[in-house]
């Protein structure tokens, strides 16, 4: 997948028996979904959102060129992506997701910590999830402004001050 996108939503299932699907919208403004179309699936595959209802972790919206529920039920886990420039602006103290995964994390001291695996949220604030060299299982590290005072995009890493007793 290109950098030029970025995952915007995802389709969780079909909804009904006429071919509309569950979507879940990554987007701050749910409903902004359907405004930076036509979206990509990771094959390469087109689609234009029409949203409909809004239901249980999402909304049910239809797809372009899905008629049935076979084939809404066929996009179960399909992730939708946008074009980067059609996207709004951010301010500098906020990212997209996709900006974070891969840069490098290092300690105030300079030392290296891990590398962002995934960004997570599970309802009060996004977590990075780090890979460390030599350890198994992750770290998930908050992304607040006090333990992750600083990331440089240009120069691909994060500076974090972490709790102490979280990496060990």
């Amino acid at each position: 997948m290109s950098s030029s996108r970025v995952c915007v939503g995802a389709v969780a299932g079909a909804y009904g028996v006429r071919g509309e699907v569950r979507l879940k919208s990554f987007c701050a403004d749910p409903r902004a979904i359907a405004t930076y179309g036509p979206l990509q699936a990771e094959d390469g595959r087109e689609f234009k959102i029409t949203l409909g209802a809004q239901v249980a972790q999402g909304f049910a919206a239809r797809l372009s060129g899905v008629l049935t529920k076979e084939q809404a039920d066929a996009l179960r886990g399909t992730r939708l992506y946008a074009e980067r420039d059609q996207l709004p602006g951010l301010p500098d103290d906020e990212y997209y997701h996709a900006d974070l995964l891969g840069l490098e994390v290092f300690d105030t001291g300079g030392q290296p910590l891990g590398r962002v695996k995934a960004v997570l949220n599970h309802g009060a604030s996004d977590l990075l999830e780090l890979v460390v060299p030599g350890r198994s299982g992750a770290i998930l590290l908050p992304f607040t402004q006090a333990i992750v005072p600083t990331v440089d995009l240009a120069a691909r890493r994060i500076i974090a001050d972490p709790p102490e007793g979280l990496i060990e």
